[in-house]
């Protein structure tokens, strides 16, 4: 018989570890940053604790799955929905689990009078998102999901449908073909226009970030299920980029000393949590330094230009000289986040750069 617990998070972290065991390519947060992201008191996501609900599925004495259950009051407001989200789907490959793990996150968004689920979120669009359909063989970078490919299976037995496909890219940095993304004429112009780059660095974190900020508002402003990001939960986010930004491979490009775009890359430290099992113990410090003297790949958080400053080849200016440091910082490979398929523009930056596809994911959904 199927066991449904609401609220038990250390049966929360350990779900995909018990389901997927460790020869799969999953990766969690950290014990602690899951414990901060699925708080209400510390998520200006969450305006209060109804506002998200975690659920672990338990058999036997053993813990089988997991999924949350939340609402994301600023997407519904902005694009009027009456939506409820799932997340953190992790399940074994058994029908009768995740078919009581959904029916619970279904509940929970039809009591709140939602008439519609979809999921992955894990907890926004600007977080974790989808469920992954192909490039299940491929190790996730930081901020990317992975799953097994039964997880898609599941959820279309339950009634879910597949939408908004999107695609994770790969860079091998070492062959980057960054001549073919601007060519060097429009290089000058943009240099000759006043152009700079200011990188990130630790003394100046906080300023920067804050126009890093603006820059994403704007920038992603016309993109389907953005929501502006506010102050608090910005910071909320990059709290935990803080500790491992390499300020070598960050940069906000400036004109005449005026932000107008920007690119946020940090070190995949996904081999680090992965040897560490994703919680703090008496081994972290030299996980972390041997993290720190090995880190070999890197993801590029997110990418963009204030819109007086599109359409004049600033985007792949940026990433040009992202990668160009990253190969001069001794990096290999670059991964990215997802770019949706209706993204046409990003998709031709990324082939340009010579990307190659890692992982397809869509959302799922369901009508309640």
């Amino acid at each position: 018989m199927i066991e449904i617990r609401e609220g038990d998070l250390d049966a929360f972290f350990a779900a995909p570890f018990a389901v997927y065991g460790d020869r799969t390519p999953y990766v969690s947060p950290m014990f602690s940053d899951l414990k901060r992201f699925l708080s209400a008191e510390k998520n200006p996501l969450f305006e209060t604790a109804d506002d998200f609900a975690i659920f672990t599925a338990h058999e036997d004495g053993a813990v089988r799955g997991r999924i949350t259950a939340h609402v994301h009051r600023a997407a519904n407001a902005r694009f009027g929905l009456k939506r409820g989200y799932f997340g953190y789907f992790d399940c074994a490959d058994d029908e009768r689990v995740a078919a009581a793990l959904l029916e619970r996150a279904e509940d929970w968004a039809r009591a709140k009078g939602f008439t519609e689920l979809l999921g992955n979120f894990n907890l926004t669009a600007m977080q974790q998102v989808g469920i992954l359909t192909g490039g299940f063989e491929n190790a996730p970078y930081t901020d990317q999901v992975w799953g097994p490919p039964h997880l898609p299976r599941l959820l279309e037995a339950r009634g879910y449908s597949p939408s908004f496909p999107m695609t994770t890219f790969e860079i091998d940095i070492r062959n980057a073909a960054t001549d073919r993304l601007l060519g060097s004429a429009e290089m000058q112009a943009l240099l000759d226009d006043g152009f700079r780059f200011s990188p990130i660095r630790r003394a100046t974190l906080d300023r920067q970030l804050e126009d890093s900020r603006l820059i994403l508002n704007e920038s992603f402003a016309d993109n389907p299920m953005f929501v502006p990001v506010s102050r608090a939960e910005y910071e909320f986010q990059a709290k935990e980029m803080k500790w491992i930004m390499d300020p070598r491979i960050s940069a906000v490009a400036e004109r005449n000393g005026v932000p107008a775009g920007a690119v946020i890359a940090i070190p995949d430290v996904n081999p680090m949590l992965k040897a560490m099992g994703s919680r703090l113990g008496f081994s972290a410090p030299w996980h972390l330094l041997k993290h720190r003297l090995r880190r070999r790949r890197a993801v590029v958080i997110f990418q963009g230009v204030k819109p007086e400053h599109q359409g004049r080849g600033l985007n792949p200016l940026m990433l040009a000289h992202v990668l160009g440091e990253m190969r001069n910082a001794g990096y290999e490979t670059a991964g990215g986040t997802w770019i949706a398929d209706a993204n046409a523009a990003s998709l031709r930056q990324a082939e340009k750069a010579g990307a190659r596809p890692l992982h397809r994911l869509h959302l799922f959904g369901k009508t309640l």
